[in-house]
């Protein structure tokens, strides 16, 4: 049975670099910090966030009826398992687990649609898998720990009248110019995008991200969500991140990002001969397959051993153990990677019989 509620930082342990882990390394830039120095002297009183909520709508050219703060991306999916209609569920996989486990937390049946390779949604004759009458839909883009990235166009073919879509955009300002975002869409029905600050500015320990879509869908998820859920510092952030400054920051690090992820790939195909990576990548990490017969319990033990952490591929429903998510680093750094990853698989190899 997949578990659900595995994630990336149980790969971790001092020592090891943090390959399994896909927010941004390090600490979070100068200027964020002084924010959240600067809103320390407030968190006497109740929090405010209405100066956020507006701002990370009007950021996606939204009004702030539109917009919703949360306790990070995990609680906006908690808010819609326990808040939005549906009795037929579906989730794409594979894709980040937290939604599903919110969802079956909430009692409500899940219908798995699981892509082949490459993972991604066919056009013809209508998106793979998904079922006509589902009325909940959830899918990444990009997507974790795939890296894939949906046409928005065919997203939009999914939406219906009596159809809640939920996309978790999670990773979609590590994407140059986010082509094919629809936090911005305003004319596709029972939409709802999920957007998180955690990966690009490094703040998964502050918990902020946000919901976006029709105001009276986001006032069924207000009803639910427990009084003062995002703190003062977390909305202080969620102001500083929407400012032009801030936005213009975010993408040249996605542009570099880009750069990084190239090189781990090509330092992939030198290095370490057999390994297959997902085709297209698109976010700050890459899913790749071992060359068969290589185990990916043995495999990840020799990273350790080495000195590196990976996340485990087969806790993703659609996966199995011969698949690991690798986060983009620094060049440096995936290059050494890469060249331990090949004297691990040669070692292996060596071993058997």
């Amino acid at each position: 049975m997949t578990d659900l509620a595995f994630h990336g930082d149980a790969e971790l342990a001092p020592g090891l670099a943090d390959l399994a882990v896909n927010v941004r390394e390090g600490a979070p830039p100068p200027w964020l910090r002084d924010v959240l120095r600067e809103s320390l002297a407030g968190v006497a009183a109740y929090p405010d966030v209405r100066a956020a909520q507006a701002a990370v709508a009007a950021r996606h050219g939204r009004p702030a009826d539109e917009a919703l703060l949360t306790a990070g991306a995990a609680e906006a999916f908690t808010l819609i398992a326990r808040a939005v209609p549906g009795e037929r569920v579906a989730v794409v996989h594979p894709q980040f687990t937290e939604p599903e486990a919110a969802l079956a937390a909430a009692g409500r049946p899940v219908r798995r649609v699981v892509l082949g390779e490459p993972f991604t949604l066919d056009r013809a004759p209508g998106p793979q898998g998904v079922p006509d009458d589902a009325d909940l839909v959830v899918l990444g883009n990009p997507t974790n720990p795939t890296s894939v990235l949906h046409p928005a166009a065919t997203l939009r073919a999914l939406a219906r009248p009596g159809r809640v879509l939920v996309v978790d955009e999670a990773f979609m300002d590590a994407v140059p110019g986010e082509p094919e975002s629809l936090a911005g869409a305003r004319d596709v029905p029972g939409l709802l995008v999920v957007r998180s600050l955690t990966k690009t500015w490094g703040l998964a320990g502050l918990r902020v991200g946000y919901v976006l879509g029709d105001a009276a869908l986001l006032a069924r998820l207000r009803a639910v969500q427990p009084p003062w859920a995002v703190s003062t510092p977390a909305a202080a952030a969620a102001v500083a991140c929407s400012s032009p400054a801030a936005v213009a920051e975010a993408a040249a690090w996605a542009r570099s990002v880009a750069v990084d992820r190239d090189h781990l790939l090509q330092a992939l195909e030198a290095h370490a001969p057999g390994v297959a990576a997902v085709p297209g990548a698109c976010a700050p990490f890459v899913l790749v397959r071992l060359p068969d017969g290589a185990g990916g319990a043995a495999v990840r033990g020799a990273l350790r051993d080495a000195g590196w952490a990976v996340r485990r591929g087969d806790t993703f429903p659609g996966l199995g153990p011969g698949w690991l998510r690798v986060a983009v680093r620094s060049r440096g750094t995936s290059t050494s990677f890469a060249r331990d990853l090949g004297s691990v698989l040669t070692s292996l190899k060596e071993r058997v019989p």
